[in-house]
């Protein structure tokens, strides 16, 4: 059964502003496959979703059985999880989008991590914001 880690970070310079995305995708804590994007404008919570978008859509092309998603966005966690209600209609559409992908899956788990322990994402994220800030100016 193929099992993956994911670390999943969005990143926003200004809140909405220029974002990106990072994933980092690991079998057996070795790392198979680093993404990072830039999604023009947006918020965090948006870049957050669309980080974990990719990540979803990257697994089922890995062929993964079981995900353990890894986020140090709260908001995510809780939401994915059903804990928090989603009152902003954008965010509930990248919920929608994310809830229709994971029955792809035998099992998918979001948790919630500390900041320090999503560096790897982080660096993903803010390197597609600093690339594409710096190929426009």
């Amino acid at each position: 059964m193929k099992h993956l880690d994911i670390y999943i970070d969005g990143a926003s310079k200004g809140n909405p502003g220029p974002s990106g995305i990072g994933v980092v995708i690991c079998q057996s804590s070795a790392v198979i496959k680093n993404i990072s994007e830039f999604i023009g404008n947006a918020t965090n919570n948006i870049a957050e979703y669309t980080a974990l978008i990719y990540a979803l859509k990257e697994a089922v092309l890995l062929k993964a059985e079981i995900l353990q998603i890894k986020t140090d966005s709260q908001l995510l966690a809780r939401q994915i999880n059903r804990i928090y209600k989603i009152k902003n209609e954008r965010i509930l559409e990248l919920h929608r989008q994310a809830s229709a992908i994971m029955p792809a899956f035998k099992k998918v788990t979001v948790e919630h991590i500390p900041r320090e322990n999503n560096k790897g994402a982080d660096k993903l994220a803010n390197q597609a914001v600093k690339k594409a800030l710096k190929s426009s100016g």
